[in-house]
């Protein structure tokens, strides 16, 4: 039995085809789908994204070029890549034109009952019975979305990090009624075809990196809603008496505020433990729409 409950079952992870994997579908095209989208583009894959509407699929498009012209100037992405990248990538309104793929990621916002809700269509209109139906959900339990559909053993969590076409570290997560092949082929695909250095976590809130992040990040908001310090004190001194990289009222900006409160609340129903818990000062001002980097306005102005 693995981490998860899972036994696994067939060829090991070493003996799967790194390339068996060439359609890949994506249900939302925010910063966390389109970065997905992207990722599996520069990796030469066929991509597909589902998104509510015509708009939608615009501004998704629109994502993908910034960064992609982003990309190009670091010097990540070829200038002669780029067009070739963008015509990777199609878009469609309808959930059931992911009819054909063989791995779909679920990227959504972090709110499980819309979650349950695309897993449950993913099961009806996906074709291949063996098809990889995954979520990058970064604090809801795998087994909670896995029982929206009826292809349970084919749910798994693929919990990448912001921004995903950088950051190196892919969170795999089964639940008890996961496949061990199926989490065997998800990390073959993960860290084979996309590059991505893989860890296996249990399936509990928050899993590994969350669990240990979310209390840290709350602990600062606290110490600025107690009067304790101010947001520029605080990161001054885990970035300059920590060398952390960013402090951790700019991390919790540059996360998002949203989904720093809806991960703490997520931990906190599963665990009750008052470290989990959103300070009312994080939930007041989410209420405000002040959720960091993607408004302008968090803990700090930007842009």
């Amino acid at each position: 039995m693995n981490a998860q409950g899972a036994t696994r079952t067939g060829p090991g992870p070493d003996e799967w085809a790194a390339d068996e994997i060439t359609r890949v579908g994506v249900v939302g095209c925010g910063t966390m789908g389109a970065g997905f989208a992207e990722t599996c583009a520069l990796a030469g894959l066929d991509v597909l994204v589902a998104v509510p509407g015509e708009d939608s699929a615009a501004r998704g498009r629109a994502r993908l070029v910034r960064s992609l012209d982003h990309g190009v100037r670091k010097g990540r992405v070829a200038e002669s890549e780029r067009e070739e990248v963008l015509s990777r990538v199609a878009f469609t309104i309808d959930l059931a034109g992911l009819g054909d793929r063989q791995l779909v990621l679920e990227a959504v916002p972090e709110r499980e009952e819309a979650k349950r809700e695309v897993f449950g269509v993913l099961g009806k209109v996906v074709g291949d019975p063996s098809a990889i139906l995954a979520s990058t959900t970064s604090s809801i339990p795998i087994v909670n979305l896995a029982r929206g559909t009826d292809r349970a053993s084919q749910v798994v969590g693929v919990h990448f990090f912001n921004p995903v076409t950088v950051l190196p570290l892919v969170e795999l997560t089964g639940s008890l009624l996961t496949a061990g092949s199926v989490l065997d082929r998800a990390e073959v695909f993960v860290s084979g075809v996309l590059g991505k250095r893989v860890i296996r976590s249990a399936d509990r809130a928050g899993f590994v990196v969350n669990a240990l992040l979310v209390p840290y990040l709350l602990a600062a908001v606290r110490m600025v809603e107690s009067g304790f310090a101010d947001a520029e004190d605080i990161d001054a001194g885990m970035t300059l008496g920590c060398a952390h990289p960013m402090g951790p009222l700019a991390l919790a900006d540059h996360v998002g505020l949203d989904t720093l409160a809806a991960v703490g609340q997520a931990m906190y129903e599963e665990f009750h433990e008052p470290l989990y818990a959103p300070p009312p000062l994080l939930s007041r001002m989410v209420a405000g729409g002040l959720l960091g980097r993607k408004t302008g306005q968090g803990f700090y102005r930007h842009g």
